[in-house]
Order: C-alpha cells, then sequence, then structure tokens
C-alpha cells in the first residue's frame, strides 16, 4: 500500500520519476519519464535503469543512474543525504539528453524492500550555453593582451597556489569537470574556489577572471 501510494504521488510531479531498487532495477516508471526519456513504462519495468539510460555523469565515470552503488558515490557527508547531480543519458531517439538527478530513498518498513526515487530534469540547454561559455573562453584567450602593466593591477587579496592553478586550467580550456578530476576535488569544491577567485579579483564569472589574471600577469 505505501509503495502505491508513493507511486502515485510521483505521477503528479511534472520531474520525470522513476525508482530503481537497491540493484538498479527499474521499479516505476511516470508518464513525464515516458515524455522525457521516450520510453513507455511498460518497455522498462524490471529492466536494469543504466542498461535503458546508458547514463554517464559529468565527470567521466560509468553509469551511475540508479542503484546502491550511485547513492553511495553521490552520498554528501555533510548534509547526510545524496547530493544532486546530472547525468548524460540516451533517450529512446538516440539523442544524448542531460538531467540533473535528484533522489530520495524510500524505505518500505513492511517488506523491508528499499526503492531510490530519482526525480530528473532536462538540463540540456543550460549544459549547451556552457559549452558556449567554454568557447568564449578559448576566443577571449587568444585575445588577451599580456603587455598591459601588471604592477597596477594587483588583487585585493593574494591568491592561493591551488586558485591559480584553477585559472590556469580554464585559461588551457579545460572544463569544469576535468579540472576537478585533475585536481582531485568536488565540482561543489571547484565552486567555491571560483567564488573565492571572483571576490579577490573583483570579477564576476571564471571568463573574466581568467581574462584580468592573465592581465595583471598572475598567470602564464
Amino acid at each position: 500500500m505505501l509503495e502505491n501510494e508513493l507511486f502515485a504521488l510521483l505521477e503528479h510531479t511534472a520531474d520525470a520519476a522513476y525508482t530503481v531498487t537497491v540493484g538498479g532495477e527499474i521499479y516505476s516508471w511516470n508518464r513525464a519519464a515516458e515524455r522525457l526519456f521516450g520510453y513507455p513504462a511498460s518497455a522498462v519495468l524490471g529492466r536494469n535503469v543504466d542498461e535503458v539510460l546508458e547514463a554517464r555523469d559529468s565527470l567521466g565515470t560509468d553509469a551511475l543512474a540508479g542503484g546502491l552503488e550511485a547513492a553511495a558515490r553521490h552520498w554528501d557527508g555533510t548534509t547526510g543525504g545524496i547530493a544532486n547531480f546530472d547525468l548524460e543519458v540516451r533517450a529512446r531517439s538516440g539523442d544524448r539528453l542531460w538531467v540533473n538527478v535528484s533522489t530520495i530513498v524510500f524505505d518500505n518498513q513492511r517488506t523491508g524492500r528499499r526503492l531510490f526515487v530519482r526525480l530528473a530534469r532536462d538540463i540540456t540547454q543550460r549544459r549547451r550555453e556552457e559549452e558556449l561559455l567554454e568557447r568564449m573562453l578559448a576566443v577571449a584567450r587568444q585575445l588577451v593582451s599580456l603587455a598591459e602593466d601588471a604592477s597596477g593591477h594587483a588583487p585585493v587579496e593574494p591568491l592561493s597556489d591551488q586558485e591559480r592553478r584553477i585559472l590556469e586550467l580554464f585559461a588551457q580550456g579545460r572544463n569544469p569537470a576535468t579540472i576537478a578530476r585533475a585536481l582531485s576535488i568536488s565540482p561543489q569544491t571547484l565552486r567555491n574556489h571560483l567564488h573565492h577567485i571572483n571576490r579577490k579579483l573583483r570579477t564576476h564569472n571564471r571568463l573574466e577572471a581568467v581574462t584580468h589574471a592573465q592581465r595583471r600577469g598572475l598567470i602564464d
């Protein structure tokens, strides 16, 4: 009864919602999931979710669409929950989509069954905009003039070695996922570093920060 009530509730969310078992078997699949991924529920129930979606996450690791392994890899020790994460998945049409996935752990006390409720939102457009920003960064890097006198542009606070490494990697055209992996830090830690960099340089985004750092002679 509890599971039936859960599935009925998920039918009323605008998010693509599906539940998977500890082993990754698809246990429910709402109408929004049918619309987003293109698969009717009858075609996916009982199948492994990673087999269906062929998921890759933003750091290029193996499929993490569902199951206990996915929950463990995305566990947030700070909040005590499973952190949101982005996945690139394959729709039935063959198109690759980017979705942001939230997770709710549902334990049925009566049956002892544990289900992972996944709520997925289409973020394909956002990812395309990020890729466009990376291309703009590459163009801006070519246009930066290093002839400007660096001495007159000292930052309010000095950058740490890690912050300079991050800016140098962005200046090389690396994307956030690649940088986080190269420095063995989480995406959230990378975002925190960027926040501190922009505060120190009095800039507003990473493109502006890289440009200013190059002009000031802080990075090559």
